[in-house]
């Protein structure tokens, strides 16, 4: 077996993928614990608290994730082209933007907070307690971001068990501080809050010593021009802007999504929460090969070795389908049980019972944008995915609002769902358009000397 067969390929690509599978799925378990300490407190006010300020870090914190994604897809190129000095640099970079956008976030989360949870509009009591839970983990902000450019370096070297080394650590000492804190010194929301912050900067020191520890591997040293000019952050400040605005359009989308159904009644709410869970299950899956794809193509970029890209596109496309389709598969078989674990209140169960069509076929048409994320992340084509994503917006509103104007009684929900798959499906279409068209002209052997010239590879 060569190191290019297409078994070797496969074995690479699910080495990198499970341990980023396994450390998403310890995600969802923090949530639970939190909720269920929380949940046992006498008043109900502290876990409304914690519900909105959680969420609206979710969504603070998301915003920043190109700081892993950019990292991830630079590093990779540069360990491809054997550069140790670039590898030791970005890291230097990734982590001094981190650090600074942290501060940042600080320094000006005051009226970032009072904004979120006005547009969150939870109960005045909730929103009190939310808003010094959120003044709490702001203090995290900085070790939040400085740890996604940890991640991202790892991740970019082909090290994914850091990433689940990290996780497990932070999450593990969340848990235990949460239960020390609320159950044992009697805190409320603000418990649950520092345990969080605590764990975040417990994580950050772990991460720094991991990457002490790596940074003696590799030759060169950090260069005070790359580390202190401005300038010298072209690339990276390039590739992130591109990510950044990508990101807020996706989550307008969710937001956009959440917000209509909850126009429609909290039972409808309910149910389409109850369902976005499947798809965010489905999405700690299918982000573990789509990962392995940033590190592997990136790789291969950097290297200029078209037939390891192709290879590893193969691979992971591989895994994503069979994973694709065993969702679906499940959704169909096993929905109305999935369900029922996830809620006993009858009106919730039977209302989301009605929509599991959508479950069945959301994994198919979806896998194809979680799959070319990780390969244009790993070929840091950004542009690209901005752009993917704002045609979809494009057509995700008209779809919405023709199936709400023309669709039959009671089609309302439906017609949510059937324009989430719209924007779905074309974020796929355009980024399946795009890597048709550059596997013909940039990732091939052969690339046009306009795309050399320009630095496009």
């Amino acid at each position: 077996m060569t190191p290019s067969s297409p078994t070797a390929t496969r074995q690479r690509v699910f080495s990198l993928a499970w341990p980023i599978i396994l450390s998403n799925i310890t995600v969802p378990l923090l949530g639970l614990v939190d909720t269920a300490v929380v949940g046992h407190l006498p008043d109900s006010r502290y876990l409304a608290g914690v519900t909105l300020g959680a969420t609206l870090f979710s969504f603070l914190y998301w915003g920043f994730g190109f700081l892993r994604m950019g990292t991830t897809g630079l590093t990779s190129q540069a360990v491809g082209r054997e550069a140790d000095g670039e590898v030791r640099n970005l890291f230097g970079q990734s982590l001094l933007l981190a650090l600074a956008i942290g501060l940042g976030l600080i320094l000006a989360g005051g009226p970032l907070v009072t904004l979120g949870l006005w547009l969150l509009d939870g109960s005045e009591a909730a929103t009190a307690l939310a808003a010094e839970y959120a003044r709490i983990r702001l203090l995290s902000a900085p070790a939040v971001l400085a740890n996604y450019a940890i991640l991202g370096w790892f991740l970019g070297q082909q090290n994914s068990r850091v990433t689940l080394a990290i996780l497990v650590l932070t999450n593990g000492v969340n848990i235990a501080l949460d239960l020390l804190f609320v159950v044992g010194l009697g805190m409320t929301s603000d418990g649950v809050a520092w345990a969080t912050v605590l764990a975040d900067y417990t994580a950050l020191t772990f991460g720094l010593w991991l990457v002490s520890r790596q940074l003696k591997l590799l030759e060169g040293r950090f260069l005070r021009e790359r580390l202190l000019r401005l300038a010298a952050y072209g690339e990276l400040l390039r590739v992130n802007a591109h990510l950044f605005v990508r990101t807020l359009g996706l989550l307008f989308a969710m937001a956009f999504f959440t917000s209509r159904g909850a126009a429609q009644g909290d039972t409808v709410l309910a149910a389409n929460a109850v369902l976005l869970q499947f798809i965010m299950l489905v999405s700690y899956l299918l982000d573990g090969f789509a990962h392995a794809a940033e590190a592997l193509v990136g790789r291969s970029v950097g290297r200029r070795r078209w037939d390891e890209f192709a290879a590893t596109v193969r691979a992971t496309a591989h895994f994503s389908l069979i994973t694709a389709l065993l969702a679906a598969l499940a959704f169909a078989i096993g929905g109305d049980l999935l369900i029922a674990l996830l809620t006993g209140l009858p009106a919730v169960r039977e209302t989301a019972g009605a929509y599991l069509p959508w479950m069945v076929a959301m994994p198919l048409v979806a896998v194809w944008s979680y799959l070319l994320d990780g390969i244009f992340i790993g070929a840091t084509a950004t542009r690209e995915m901005r752009n993917s994503i704002y045609l979809g917006l494009a057509a995700y509103l008209p779809a919405w609002w023709l199936t709400q104007t023309l669709g039959p009684p009671g089609f309302a929900n439906h017609g949510l769902w059937l324009a989430f798959l719209v924007f779905t499906a074309v974020r796929s279409g355009v980024l399946v358009a795009y890597y048709r068209h550059y596997r013909c002209t940039r990732w091939c052997d052969s690339p046009r000397p306009a795309d050399l010239d320009q630095g496009r590879l």
